[in-house]
């Protein structure tokens, strides 16, 4: 047993050096000295018989042997940390670490103005928020939730609606004045587009419409594409063209007078619009025994802060 104890610990000490970038972060992370986070790592190497870290004065790097290993025990570690969660989650209050990673824009407009509270709300929780729009890989990122919306989801994951956010179709005055307001999605074909292209799959995001109950995505002239929801906003401000952007982002640049809004209001007769179709987001974990009190709470935090934002 001694023995097995004495291979966890070093299990765990290395993955975290990988993780954190040096002995010294994954020894503050675990608790412990930095010596004794070395001395796992060595006697873990000493049963492996083989050198898993290269050690110098100003960096830590894996070995062949290290890469290998790293990527078949990463996730140990974290379903340890998820079987010793879920045994003392039954009557626990929330507590621990809180990992949650969402979608740029989604993450910096919506998720993290909602940290705040709910750290105010729940002390024992110390929060990490990642934002990307990468894909994103719970057990070996050690992730506990994800954000994402509807397109994104993935099989095998356990997904709880937040909320539903409209998209909002729209351009500054100055590019109206300039080209003229289109009155049809028809006529998109003679403006200049600013289009999102998503970094999960390469693929421009298509703008949908209906018209007497018919779905229809009409053909753009996307003069600019961007990976960044924000980045499409600023130049849609600064009269580039028409764009498309959520309504976390469009809201207040609209009332501001820094944007107009297009094709929108309640669907009538003959007249396309797009208020009916927005995205769903989700809060999401990779299964039952992920589902701990930190994250419950987290989640619920979030979709009541949410219920008829928009």
């Amino acid at each position: 047993m001694g023995r097995i104890m004495d291979t966890l610990r070093g299990v765990e000490s290395f993955v975290r050096s990988v993780e954190e970038g040096s002995i010294a972060a994954a020894a503050r992370k675990l608790g412990i000295t930095p010596a004794s986070a070395s001395q796992n790592i060595a006697r873990l190497e000493r049963t492996l018989g083989s050198r898993l870290l290269s050690r110098t004065t100003r960096q830590l790097g894996l070995t062949e042997s290290g890469r290998i290993y790293y990527e078949r025990v990463r996730g140990v570690v974290h379903e340890l940390e998820l079987a010793a969660a879920a045994v003392s989650a039954l009557n626990a209050e929330p507590r621990g670490p809180l990992k949650i990673a969402s979608s740029v824009a989604f993450g910096r407009h919506v998720v993290a103005p909602l940290v705040p509270s709910f750290a105010a709300k729940f002390p024992d929780v110390s929060i990490e928020l990642v934002v990307t729009d990468r894909e994103i890989d719970h057990i070996g990122e050690g992730i506990d939730i994800s954000v994402r919306f509807g397109l994104q989801l993935e099989q095998g994951l356990i997904a709880r609606k937040l909320a539903s956010v409209p998209m909002i179709i729209c351009a500054a005055p100055s590019y109206l004045e300039r080209r003229g307001r289109p009155q049809r999605p028809e006529d998109l074909i003679h403006h200049d587009c600013l289009v999102y292209r998503y970094a999960g799959h390469g693929r421009i995001f298509r703008w949908a419409f209906t018209r007497d109950g018919l779905r229809f995505e009409p053909e753009l002239k996307a003069t600019i594409v961007s990976n960044d929801i924000d980045t499409l906003a600023e130049m849609a401000i600064a009269g580039a063209g028409i764009t498309r952007l959520g309504a976390f982002i469009a809201t207040d640049l609209i009332s501001r007078g820094l944007l107009v809004p297009l094709f929108g209001g309640a669907p009538r007769e003959g007249v396309a619009n797009t208020d009916h179709e927005p995205f769903d987001f989700y809060a999401c974990f990779a299964d039952r025994q992920a589902e701990t009190p930190k994250v419950r709470a987290f989640i619920d935090h979030a979709a009541q802060s949410l219920k008829g934002r928009w």
